[in-house]
């Protein structure tokens, strides 16, 4: 699933591609894929100028004039920008843009997990609350002291709770393995056992690793390319997701890899120590 540093790098991909472009047609070819009111969403669109494309955690926001469209990529969406009467042919695309400008935005996905949905501006901080999404990993609004008061009272797992998008958002499954080891923290260690100073330590450790992903355009696992079809370079810079069987950069312990709620984990087992309960 693309993180925080995926989805930033297609957004400023498609910002450069498409922003002050109007819509002139949208059609589709998957329409379960719409989580708003159908007839609205064919309806509306046509005509509208795409301002800017924002994002809010994991999500794509193309902002328009009364509302925006809110993209969810899931698990393989994708975007790409085709001449209109050059369009391919692919069993994958469900949703097409047609542009002003002679191109078509395509939305490819193969699961057909990714969603999207119109949503008022002035609803739209409500309805980032209905999901449950915790502040930006950036200084400014990722502040110590509500962080540190949600994990002191939690019996969770650290991992699991930092996946849950509620404390942080844009962790997933590669970033929060790369920010437990720069933390020196435990993928198991329940989040009330933390000393304040491993808080202080994770919070630093998350903002800098997910920096240094939008920095380098996002990892390429599997299936990501950003939204020039180009991809990013994060996954020659990770120090402990994908190594199982390689040596610790810090330690040379070789690093070791378990199930933890489903999700493949990867840790070092010399310096990510679980705590005594």
């Amino acid at each position: 699933m693309p993180e925080l540093p995926e989805v930033e790098t297609v957004r400023r991909g498609l910002n450069n591609l498409v922003r002050g472009q109007k819509i002139m047609s949208v059609k589709l070819n998957y329409q379960r894929m719409i989580q708003s009111d159908l007839a609205e969403f064919l309806s509306y669109l046509p005509g509208k100028e795409i301002i800017n494309i924002g994002r809010r955690g994991k999500y794509l926001l193309f902002e328009l004039s009364e509302k925006t469209l809110v993209s969810h990529l899931r698990m393989e969406g994708k975007y790409h920008l085709f001449p209109t009467q050059a369009l391919p042919i692919n069993k994958h695309f469900h949703a097409f843009f047609e542009l002003s400008n002679g191109q078509t935005l395509v939305y490819q996905d193969v699961r057909k997990f990714g969603t999207m949905e119109l949503v008022d501006n002035l609803n739209l901080e409500q309805f980032f609350k209905t999901k449950k999404l915790g502040p930006e990993p950036v200084a400014s609004d990722f502040l110590l002291a509500p962080f540190q008061d949600k994990l002191i009272h939690s019996q969770k797992k650290i991992k699991p709770f930092l996946l849950e998008q509620s404390l942080v958002v844009g962790l997933g499954n590669i970033y929060v393995d790369e920010a437990l080891w720069l933390a020196k923290i435990h993928p198991s260690e329940l989040a009330k056992n933390l000393s304040s100073n491993d808080v202080s330590v994770l919070r630093e450790s998350i903002i800098n690793v997910l920096a240094a992903g939008v920095k380098r355009g996002g990892s390429t696992i599997r299936s990501y390319k950003n939204a020039f079809g180009v991809a990013g370079n994060m996954q020659d810079y990770l120090t402990v997701y994908g190594k199982k069987s390689q040596p610790c950069p810090v330690c040379g312990t070789a690093i070791e890899k378990y199930k933890l709620a489903g999700r493949g984990t990867h840790f070092c087992p010399t310096c990510q120590k679980l705590k005594k309960s």
